[in-house]
């Protein structure tokens, strides 16, 4: 989850097609600050560790409430427009997006699963209280899919024929077909198979972020997607998680510590995982 955040706050100097469409930049300044995607990523992971196991109706309630608490404690995180009505409506309903929001905040859901099935189901889930059209709905589990396939030891390969077979994604183009032509588009159709295709491309975790960056477009979420996987797969160095840890406030570490917390327990527990 931590790989998200920091794809967002790398990504977010970058947005609206402020990329320098190179990989040669610096990887921190003083605007690498995070935004929406990393406040709905703390609330999801938030949510999702407390109804764990729950009906879906009431992992569906226990979303909403906590998208509402953290957005309203952080007003001014850059929502778009139609998720910023949702966050001021006394009973918000699914609004049919297929925005790459949907996408952006589910990494947490890619962790706290032990098989695929349960990984899309809780992914689906997360995406229907805003995101519920299909394409929205379809970025969602796909970002979720190659992160749990990333921690459970698949290679990149099996990673990209899943997706290619499951969500029917396009991922034949390479980031230098995809660079020069590509620009600012807040959907999952024009986001999700950039970030994964940058994913498949990195050699580490910070080649993946540098790699995201470089293709430019909606900077923060297209990277913040493609650094959840990095995280899955590669881990993250320990001086990029210290410096981005500097940039977050403590509500939020603590539910980062938390989230951290439990996937060492499962680790060390692995029967309780089902493995």
């Amino acid at each position: 989850m931590l790989g998200a955040i920091l794809g967002d706050m790398i990504g977010a100097p970058y947005e609206f097609d402020r990329s320098p469409k190179v990989k040669e930049f610096p990887l921190f300044s003083r605007r690498s600050a995070f935004t929406d995607d990393t406040v709905m990523t703390i609330a999801v992971a938030e949510a999702l560790m407390d109804s764990l196991g729950k009906t879906d109706e009431e992992i569906r309630k226990a979303l909403v409430s906590s998208m509402l608490k953290w957005g309203k404690r952080y007003p001014d995180a850059g929502y778009g427009g139609m998720f910023y009505q949702w966050l001021h409506e006394k009973n918000p309903k699914p609004y049919g997006s297929f925005g790459n929001g949907s996408a952006m905040r589910v990494s947490s859901a890619g962790w706290l699963s032990d098989t695929i099935g349960e990984t899309r189901r809780i992914a689906r889930l997360t995406a229907e209280v805003t995101h519920n059209h299909p394409e929205g709905i379809k970025g969602a589990e796909a970002t979720a899919s190659a992160i749990f396939l990333a921690r459970s030891g698949w290679s990149k390969e099996k990673i990209r024929d899943y997706i290619t077979e499951e969500f029917g994604y396009d991922l034949s183009r390479t980031c230098d077909e995809i660079r020069p032509g590509y620009r600012h588009i807040e959907t999952c159709q024009a986001t999700v198979p950039e970030a994964i295709t940058a994913f498949l491309a990195g050699e580490d975790f910070e080649d993946v972020i540098r790699t995201a960056v470089s293709l430019g477009g909606d900077c923060d979420t297209l990277t913040c997607i493609a650094g959840g996987m990095a995280e899955a797969f590669y881990g993250i160095p320990r001086e990029i998680e210290e410096e981005g840890r500097k940039r977050l406030p403590a509500d939020m570490l603590s539910v980062l510590d938390r989230f951290r917390a439990g996937m060492d327990a499962a680790e060390k527990d692995p029967v309780s995982q089902g493995k």
